[in-house]
């Protein structure tokens, strides 16, 4: 007896184990299927979440917000101020970056002033911070009758590339030959006006854009002037770049709008007449343009200080010389305004051959050399001479 009740009481302790063991597995499981479950619906949710995160609205107002974005600045630093102009809540930095990092624009936000709001979506404010930033533009005018080496002074000084740089580009052969300028330089070319120029602009795109403007303002005065264009190209196997050349000249001459045309007229004489010989424009200007621009100078140029002297009006290998070559120089000395290619293109006819300052910003034209030459003696003694004007302006008596 003692010994069944004993087997009996041990088989009872053994099936109230296994029924333990198992209620413990059956609760366990049915933790486990219920966190599972419950995870499976939270991923959901959060993947639901983070699907549709793109295209929902903010909760925020629809007041604009200006955000300047600095230059350099990495995401970290605009996702900081997104959230700290409530742009972006807080709590949903962590969605928006995840966004970002998706599309693959964490780098290719602009910098520059940028209007959000609070309400927009997430793929509107990505898309704001992504638009191109207009550059921000400069006035600078160049002024009539500048050189390139002025010219890059001026677009220097204004902010728009190093000097160096930019007469560099006015020289490249490959930039010229692009802009069909059969020339060692742009000069002549680069007109006169004031610009709105982008900052940061290259030194070529800067170059292209006056030389547009050039072309523009040249072939409307050319279809206004076509039958005088075609009669210089007739008459002296000019083109374009020639009329340019005397425009250039003509420029520098004078200031007096109302003269360009008879100082036109003036060398066009020289150049046509039969009876003046040799044909020489003697001009003070292209001797000084050739002693300070070209890279390569003549040992007189070599020694030019800002004065004309008889060692310069000598000088035969300044090609730039017009008192010692016959016709035009090799080039534009300065560049033109749209008032003196006119007057080139429309000269005033007359029979002077000579003109001189009369120191007021006016000249005196005469028609012979004797003339000419009471004239210069006149204005001499009032100080007008090496003032740049044609024939005899510079004082004889200059070593």
């Amino acid at each position: 007896m003692s010994d069944k009740s004993g087997k009996s009481d041990k088989s009872g302790k053994k099936r109230r184990v296994v029924k333990r063991s198992r209620l413990g597995q059956y609760v366990a499981l049915t933790i486990f299927l219920t966190t599972a479950v419950l995870g499976a619906l939270w991923v959901r949710d959060q993947v639901d979440t983070i699907l549709a995160y793109p295209e929902r609205p903010g909760h925020g107002a629809a007041t604009a917000i200006e955000l300047e974005i600095p230059r350099g600045s990495g995401f970290t630093q605009v996702l900081g101020q997104l959230v700290e102009a409530g742009v972006i809540p807080a709590d949903e930095a962590i969605y928006f970056k995840l966004f970002v990092l998706h599309r693959g624009v964490a780098a290719k936000i602009t910098a520059g002033n940028h209007t959000l709001r609070a309400d927009m979506t997430p793929t509107e404010i990505v898309d704001e911070l992504l638009r191109p930033q207009p550059a921000p533009e400069r006035r600078v005018t160049i002024p009539e009758g500048r050189n390139i080496l002025q010219v890059a002074e001026i677009l220097n000084d204004a902010g728009f590339g190093d000097k160096d740089e930019l007469l560099a580009a006015m020289r490249d052969e490959a930039l010229l030959k692009e802009l069909e300028i059969d020339a060692p330089t742009v000069e002549g070319y680069l007109y006169p006006d004031t610009y709105l120029l982008q900052r940061g602009a290259s030194p070529e795109q800067i170059i292209r854009r006056l030389v547009a403007r050039h072309r523009q303002v040249y072939a409307d005065l050319r279809r206004k002037h076509l039958e005088a264009a075609e009669q210089l190209n007739k008459s002296l196997g000019w083109g374009d770049h020639e009329i340019v050349v005397l425009a250039s000249i003509v420029e520098k001459e004078t200031a007096a709008k109302h003269e360009r045309p008879l100082i036109a007229g003036v060398f066009l004489n020289r150049l046509r007449f039969q009876s003046f010989q040799p044909k020489r424009l003697e001009t003070d200007p292209t001797i000084i343009y050739g002693c300070t621009v070209p890279l390569e100078k003549s040992p007189a140029c070599q020694q030019f200080e800002g004065r004309i002297r008889r060692i310069h009006l000598r000088d035969k290998d300044n090609p730039y010389n017009t008192y010692t070559h016959e016709g035009l120089p090799p080039g534009p000395i300065a560049n033109p305004g749209e008032a003196a290619l006119e007057a080139v293109l429309a000269p005033k006819k007359s029979r002077f051959l000579y003109f001189v300052s009369r120191n007021d910003g006016t000249h005196q034209f005469s028609k012979n050399m004797a003339d000419h030459e009471r004239a210069v003696e006149k204005y001499m003694r009032q100080g007008a001479v090496g003032d740049g004007s044609a024939a005899g302006s510079v004082d004889p008596s200059a070593p």
